[in-house]
């Protein structure tokens, strides 16, 4: 239980100190934002920024937390450092800097960014990559919240995903305040509700918390680095939170709410997967019950289990929808981020609704098809790319920083967890069975290999800046 609680307290700190260390590499603050000057009632709408903290939560939280962190569990309580850690230092970090780069840049997606401060000749290869991402994070979502539904109601999958692609269309075309502004606050109450029931039933039920220890607990003996930070993305860090923060960023009025909608919704994930990955480890007591339990039933039944074990059959359901409602509010965000994507390239209005709507249309067709095959290889090399994408993000808001004259050594505390990425995201795909399949030291030496020549060039045009912004000074 003290693990636990220490591990909430450092998220807590996290917050409390070093988000406002990060929230001083954009300040000055401006006086002014992208919804108060672009209103156009269906994408920029100003709304709160308890609401926008909300929405965000809802938009970031999928099962990543969820189901990431009870796979990430099976190599113990040292998953416990990557979620804590990796939440404040980079995920936290990642989140915040995606939705001011946009604050920035009229709310304009990631793909823009990346163009504007990395390279212009990434385009269509970083526009092509985030839409394949948000596909994908749409149809799995889809289909995770289908199969869940399906073990409470006996009502087949495929007719639950029918009513959730009709969710998915009617929330991405319509104003962004008629069904997200509306709905996301109710249910992210809910989603932190249901976490909390499910930790308050363990702690009443007497289940054993584990103890902390850095020994590797996988059942299998699988090495922890690289593949426990791919596993585990959202709820440390996750680049489809890329995606969802301009959303947001559309919807902001003051640039100061900024360090409570992006670090603080980023913080909040991470307290929902701690929680989960913590009751996967109390319910199943240890690693080995908890892979046996993943490895016969999947995550959605072990969800179910854990739920209706700890709170009873009303309680268990309860908790079950608060998880539910995770995939479905982060899949329709998703299909609207791939819109406005797509429109921020093609430089389409929202006002042209019939643009909009066609614009959906396609982007739907392969999600339907995603959602009705078996998609288990494509999800394991979407893990991969959504943390290659956080890297990718990291590496454009050091640029980003960079430009900013009196904030250029606050790029290399963005820097270092870009490093840590970049290691891990290449050192991944030598050794992975998805990617290389190359001996485990060799990946090891040549992802290493890979990241100083990236350091390399991270520090010449780091000095190059320096010496610009000296002569300038002079």
């Amino acid at each position: 239980m003290w693990l636990l609680l220490v591990c909430l307290l450092c998220l807590v700190l996290g917050y409390v100190l070093y988000s406002r260390f990060v929230e001083r590499m954009v300040i000055p603050f401006r006086p002014s934002t992208p919804a108060l000057q672009h209103g156009d009632g269906i994408d920029y709408v100003p709304m709160t920024r308890r609401k926008n903290q909300l929405i965000e939560l809802l938009n970031i939280a999928g099962t990543g937390p969820i189901f990431g962190a009870l796979m990430g569990a099976k190599w113990g309580p040292i998953v416990f450092i990557w979620i804590v850690a990796g939440t404040i230092f980079g995920g936290a970090v990642h989140d915040y800097m995606c939705g001011m780069m946009s604050e920035r840049n009229d709310g304009k997606s990631a793909s823009f960014l990346v163009r504007r401060y990395l390279s212009e000749k990434s385009r269509f290869p970083v526009l092509i990559l985030l839409l394949f991402v948000l596909i994908m994070v749409c149809a799995t979502f889809a289909r995770s919240a289908s199969d869940l539904l399906c073990i409470i109601t006996d009502v087949p999958s495929e007719v639950w995903i029918i009513f959730i692609i009709i969710y998915f269309v009617l929330s991405t075309v319509l104003p962004i305040n008629m069904v997200i502004g509306r709905i996301y606050p109710v249910f992210g109450v809910l989603l932190i509700a249901m976490a909390v029931v499910v930790t308050g039933g363990l702690i009443m039920g007497g289940y054993e918390f584990p103890e902390f220890t850095l020994e590797n607990l996988h059942p299998n003996g699988t090495e922890f680095f690289p593949d426990m930070f791919i596993t585990v993305a959202c709820g440390a860090i996750s680049g489809f939170h890329a995606t969802q923060a301009p959303m947001v960023a559309r919807c902001i009025t003051d640039e100061r709410d900024g360090r409570t909608v992006f670090y603080g919704a980023m913080v909040i994930e991470s307290v929902i997967a701690l929680l989960w990955a913590m009751a996967g480890l109390a319910f199943f007591h240890g690693t080995v019950g908890l892979a046996d339990a993943l490895a016969a039933g999947g995550a959605s039944t072990v969800v179910y289990d854990i739920a209706t074990g700890v709170a009873g059959p009303v309680g268990g359901i309860l908790a079950v929808i608060g998880v539910i409602i995770c995939p479905i509010t982060s899949g329709d965000t998703a299909l609207r981020s791939a819109r406005l994507m797509v429109q921020d390239d093609k430089d389409i209005e929202s006002k042209s609704l019939k643009k909009v709507v066609l614009i959906t249309g396609i982007l739907l067709i392969p999600v339907i098809f995603l959602c009705t095959i078996d998609f288990s290889v494509l999800w394991n090399y979407f893990s991969w790319l959504n943390q290659t994408l956080a890297c990718l993000m990291l590496w454009t808001a050091v640029v980003f920083v960079l430009s900013y004259r009196n904030h250029i050594n606050y790029a290399l505390f963005i820097a270092i967890p870009a490093v840590f990425m970049t290691m891990v995201t290449s050192s991944f795909i030598l050794h992975a069975n998805i990617g290389l399949g190359l001996d485990y030291n060799i990946s090891m030496i040549l992802g290493a290999l890979f990241t100083v020549c990236v350091v390399v060039v991270f520090v010449r045009y780091y000095i190059r800046m320096r010496k610009k912004l000296e002569a300038e000074a002079s």
